[in-house]
């Protein structure tokens, strides 16, 4: 094997953003793709960077394999190498008919800039909290990016156990009286296929679109999930219809719920979304 491609930091900065195959949400630049060693050096160290979502590391990928058909690179191996450098979770995520679950942070851009560096720590915090719930219901994490986070279920009633822990460990946790966090949380099922990019279908913009619709606190799912999870819902868990909503590239109108139970917000304003 040869010496490593190294660039100074200088060298670095005199590059611009097309010599890297990923630069992440923060703006850091990796992966150089500028010349042959460093291409040779991308393939190799692919599977060690952290990409913020699929969608990302199939670009950069794209990018990286390109370069190497620039400068005439073959590589060998690349493509067994990344599957067997994927974390046994990640090999082990289910498809099929499944619940899925979105999360994101009200008002994060309020808190970001409020707490300033401080910010780092509630986000932390708070996918903590998000990802013992979803390992505690058996559920499996899927992308994590930004205050944004994604998890599939094989059984709708464990998905529903895990949002309803998230929001009350999230309403027992300390938090600065000024920045109160408030996660808003949306399940849909429905049956998807897991590729290299992750997962496709429409149950996933589904599931995305009734986590926008809902507000910090509240847990709102689709009737899809409903009818998976009836019968089975955990003791003083309910849900209580709000209607039907059309919601965003999703064509028909989807029945809504919301999910009660002790400790939780009952009371919220119309969801974010169109009443059909």
């Amino acid at each position: 094997m040869g010496a490593v491609a190294r660039l100074s930091d200088r060298d670095r900065a005199a590059l611009p953003d097309r010599a890297f195959a990923y630069i992440d949400g923060t703006g850091r630049r990796l992966l150089p793709i500028h010349d042959v060693a460093h291409v040779r050096n991308a393939l190799a160290r692919f599977g060690q960077v952290r990409f913020e979502s699929e969608a990302a590391r199939a670009v950069a990928m794209q990018r990286v394999l390109r370069a190497a058909g620039k400068h005439g690179i073959v590589p060998v191996g690349f493509f067994t190498r990344q599957l067997s450098e994927r974390t046994p979770e990640e090999r082990s995520l289910p498809d099929g008919l499944l619940t899925l679950m979105f999360t994101d942070i009200e008002g994060s851009t309020g808190l970001v800039r409020g707490l300033g560096d401080g910010y780092a720590d509630y986000l932390n915090r708070v996918r903590r909290i998000i990802g013992r719930a979803v390992k505690a219901s058996s559920g499996h994490e899927v992308e994590v990016r930004a205050d944004e986070y994604f998890a599939v279920f094989e059984h709708a009633e464990n998905a529903v156990a895990a949002a309803v822990e998230v929001q009350r460990s999230i309403g027992r946790a300390r938090w600065d009286r000024q920045y109160p966090v408030r996660v808003r949380i949306g399940l849909h099922t429905g049956r998807v296929t897991l590729s290299d990019l992750g997962y496709l279908g429409l149950p996933v913009h589904a599931a995305a679109r009734v986590c926008a619709a809902a507000h910090g606190a509240q847990i709102v799912v689709s009737a899809d999930t409903a009818r998976a999870a009836k019968g089975a819902l955990a003791k003083g868990v309910a849900l209580r219809s709000l209607g039907k909503y059309a919601l965003a590239g999703l064509g028909a109108p989807l029945g809504l719920y919301q999910v009660e139970a002790a400790d939780l917000r009952a009371d919220f304003s119309p969801l974010q979304a169109t009443q059909a």
